[in-house]
């Protein structure tokens, strides 16, 4: 489960910071000895898309990682500086070839009823994931396993057949609750919309398509967090969730390229807000459906990467706020390939590959065609992100040129995720992934990951890609494996299964009631259970 996520989609966004756009007060409110942490308020956040399903193995979209991220732990995860840190493991041990790692777990942990946590929990968790009868993007990492052990209450041994470098990570997902699933239809569980984790919130209350509501956690194990609230408002047009941010009615959004450079850039804000502004570990992409016979033919494919202008995109959508994305790894880490082709905008170029791909004919309203059909195709993307839906925009205007129709249709979150991916039901996509710091990318890439609900969702397949990605993850050594994803990169880059367009920046706002915030290369939440809003300026109240 530490595969790639939904970007509108993950427990656990990671981000690299760059830059702040205005950075936490050091001089006054932050550090004055007469605003010390205290325990009370919430955090109201605002977000486009409502959950799926609160058990973290079962979904694949943001909105349910998001919420998911709070309530379960893993047995470790990363760090600030993005080093691996034990969390319901408070120790392990990785044996001289690499094969077994043995976890000890942290004693007195108890689950939100109460009820302890062990490591029978661990391997249940292990078992209902490689269940063929449990319907998961996320088995991949789990099916490497030759041998899971509960060898007391507080140790688990995992043993692998062979070297399998994501093995350690792979156990930053979320651990279940035995106790209450074991014997039962995990997809039939009450926990998909009442879930009971080890995390440092608890879960409340959730009225769909309105709020989530969790509280805090009095017996977390790292201590009980400061703020007591986290309440997720669903609001799905990002005017209407700017208008509430400016009321002061939210306390926490992502900012559109335009509210973060021109919107908030007056006093009201000035005076109540800081912002933060980060490169993401993620990109932004156009997706074709493969089974679809129009992107059946890779030429096709390179000459809409042509014809599509990314540097546009970038000035005028995300007024520079973002890089251009030529593969699926983020400028700068050590598995990016900085040597693939690149589609630099060329329409002649992709008036040539059109032609060799047999579209020679252009009917009387100027639109290409091949065996008498015309080439129009749709574009789906979600409801609320206008950044997607503005490229959605410029690609139709920009393909017009080139003598293709693209139609653009915008789905409410859940019925896009629901009944258009998961049911293939698209021509073609504008989505995002975050990139783990692992270059691991077999659960979207990896031919076997086409099934329904799975996260190669354009059915893109290639036996080279396969072993590259297969032979990346079987060994340790970091120069071996930025050979196999070299390769991988150079043949993405020639089949251009998408057409990779930005990574954008993360632009984040916050009241400025809310201190402890301490930007670091991870992002911002990973101490969310420090922040917390001193005694005279808390707003809210949590009700029982």
């Amino acid at each position: 489960m530490r595969s790639f996520r939904f970007l509108f989609f993950l427990s656990l966004i990671i981000l690299s910071l760059t830059a702040c756009g205005k950075k936490p007060p050091t001089d006054n409110a932050q550090l004055l000895s007469d605003k010390k942490p205290a325990y009370g308020d919430i955090l109201v956040r605002g977000d486009i898309g409502d959950a799926s399903n609160l058990i973290p193995l079962l979904a694949s979209d943001s909105a349910s990682h998001n919420i998911a991220g709070m309530v379960y732990n893993g047995l470790i995860k990363y760090d600030k500086d993005m080093n691996i840190v034990g969390d319901l493991a408070e120790s392990w041990e990785i044996s001289p070839n690499g094969l077994v790692i043995t976890f000890h777990l942290r004693k007195g942990v108890k689950w939100h009823d109460g009820h302890p946590f062990t490591s029978a929990d661990v391997l249940y968790t292990y078992q209902v994931t490689v269940d063929p009868k449990t319907p998961t993007a996320y088995a991949g990492d789990f099916l490497k396993v030759k041998k899971a052990e509960a060898l007391d209450d507080y140790t688990f041994r995992v043993t692998y057949p062979k070297p399998f470098a994501p093995a350690l990570i792979s156990w930053s997902s979320s651990i279940l609750p035995r106790h209450l699933l074991s014997g039962k239809d995990i997809t039939k569980s009450e926990l998909s919309r009442h879930p009971v984790g080890t995390g440092p919130y608890k879960f409340k209350e959730w009225v769909s398509g309105q709020k989530i509501v969790l509280v805090s956690n009095p017996d977390y194990f790292e201590g009980q967090p400061y703020i007591d609230g986290r309440i997720t408002r669903i609001i799905p047009d990002a005017a209407t969730m700017f208008l509430e941010l400016r009321a002061q009615n939210i306390g926490m959004m992502g900012l559109t390229p335009l509210q973060y450079t021109r919107q908030t850039e007056n006093n009201l804000f000035k005076n109540n807000f800081n912002k933060y502004r980060y490169l993401s570990f993620a990109y932004t992409y156009l997706g074709y459906n493969l089974k679809n016979p129009l992107f059946t033919d890779k030429r096709v494919r390179q000459a809409i990467s042509y014809a599509i202008n990314k540097d546009e995109i970038i000035s005028g959508v995300l007024l520079n706020l973002g890089k251009p994305a030529n593969g699926p790894y983020k400028p700068g880490t050590w598995a990016y390939n900085d040597k693939v082709k690149m589609y630099n905008y060329n329409p002649q170029k992709a008036r040539d590959l059109l032609r060799e791909a047999g579209w020679t004919k252009i009917n009387s309203e100027g639109v290409l065609e091949k065996d008498g059909k015309p080439f129009v195709f749709e574009i789906v993307t979600n409801q609320g992100n206008e950044t997607r839906q503005k490229c959605a925009e410029i690609i139709q205007r920009q393909l017009k040129e080139v003598g293709i129709v693209v139609k653009i249709r915008i789905l409410e979150w859940s019925a896009f995720v629901t009944d258009f991916i998961n049911k293939r039901r698209f021509d073609s996509v504008i989505m995002g992934w975050t990139i783990p710091l692992d270059p691991d990318a077999y659960d979207v890439w990896h031919s076997s990951k086409t099934a329904p609900e799975e996260l190669n969702f354009i059915s893109y397949k290639n036996p080279e890609v396969d072993e590259m990605l297969e032979k990346g993850r079987s060994t340790f050594d970091q120069k071996e494996r930025k050979k196999y994803y070299d390769r991988f990169q150079e043949i993405l880059a020639e089949d251009q299964p998408y057409t990779f367009l930005y990574v954008p920046e993360a632009l984040i706002i916050i009241n400025k009631r809310f201190r402890g915030i301490e930007p670091a290369p991870i992002g911002l939440e990973y101490n969310f259970i420090k922040w917390y809003v001193p005694k005279d300026e808390q707003k809210y109240k949590m009700t029982q």
